[in-house]
């Protein structure tokens, strides 16, 4: 099977490129121009480079392929709002029109956020109502979903749809980033710390996405993904900070900084500074994102198969001896 992975090079994109190897399938990877990807081409995948912001760009990228990943897209909780709808949207757009006609079958990778930023979604289902919030991000990841489904409902192209919740593992911004602040500052938790940290472990997250994309009952159809860890935020950032000789510090009820977000963002993002607080993070540290996860289980055979301290203690060997010698 040939695959096109595209994000390729990004924490993700990269574990799911080697289980594609691993699992002897053909896979280019899209990177975007002079990005750096050593990591990948020493694995003897092919590497393409091209903006999918560009039709012209990516002209032909899907010829000879079965098999599309689409995991780009702006991934951060700022930002201006064309930039994630230029990132998010119109460059789904953009592949699903390359797709078309060429491909068997496209895996679209959405999130969680695209249920609606700073609600509790726990037991959420993949058919129950989604809204928009005003977060760039879940936003823009709904429409790009909604953009998906009509391709797939005028049998153009048959497409499924992953809503992963927040993705953890060696490098992923849920270690890295928080691991920077504990050193560099401080680790708030929101309530307490006492909602669900709604975590996914890359390589389980992977095993899932992989038979979303090749088991013929995945066609057309939406999957979330969470794994089965009864996992608090301040358990997390705990854990986390331990690795560091830290702990979480003061904590916020939710409802008194959101609107402090909103403030912030609109004031600071025109001014390209980062905002010290924002709706998006906010709305996941701050919110249960438990998902259901039952479809998964039973039409995929989806499970979580390594356990939260597998995970930490995986977490903690590249926290040690990778990231903090670098």
């Amino acid at each position: 099977m040939k695959v096109l992975v595209t994000g390729a090079g990004g924490f993700i994109g990269s574990f799911l490129c080697g289980e594609l190897v691993n699992r002897e399938m053909e896979i280019s990877a899209l990177a975007l121009p002079g990005e750096k990807v050593d990591h990948l081409e020493e694995q003897g995948i092919g590497v393409l480079r091209g903006d999918l912001t560009d039709p012209a760009c990516i002209k032909g990228i899907c010829d000879n392929i079965d098999l599309v990943f689409h995991l780009a897209g702006k991934v951060t909780d700022w930002g201006p709002r064309k930039e994630f709808y230029s990132l998010i949207l119109d460059a789904t757009r953009n592949l699903l029109d390359e797709s078309e006609g060429r491909v068997s079958r496209f895996v679209y990778f959405s999130s969680v956020c695209a249920c609606g930023t700073g609600r509790h979604l726990k037991g959420q289902r993949e058919d129950d109502p989604v809204f928009k919030t005003g977060v760039p991000y879940g936003d823009a990841k709904l429409d790009a979903e909604n953009l998906v489904r009509e391709r797939h409902g005028k049998n153009e192209l048959a497409c499924t749809i992953i809503r992963p919740t927040n993705v953890t593992g060696p490098g992923s911004v849920w270690v890295r980033d928080i691991i920077d602040r504990f050193l560099s500052s401080k680790v708030p938790l929101f309530d307490g710390g006492r909602h669900s940290a709604s975590l996914i472990y890359v390589q389980n997250l992977v095993d899932g996405v992989i038979s979303a994309g090749t088991l013929e009952v995945a066609a057309g159809r939406t999957y979330h993904f969470r794994d089965d860890w009864d996992v608090s935020w301040k358990r997390y950032l705990t854990d986390l900070g331990d690795m560091v000789g830290k702990k979480p510090s003061i904590s916020f009820p939710y409802w008194s900084v959101k609107p402090a977000a909103s403030v912030m963002e609109t004031v600071l993002t025109p001014l390209n500074v980062r905002p010290p607080a924002t709706r998006h993070t906010l709305g996941i540290m701050g919110r249960d994102l438990d998902i259901d996860n039952t479809r998964a289980k039973e039409e995929l055979g989806w499970r979580t198969k390594i356990s939260y301290e597998e995970a930490m203690e995986k977490i903690r060997d590249w926290v040690l001896n990778v990231y903090l010698k670098q």
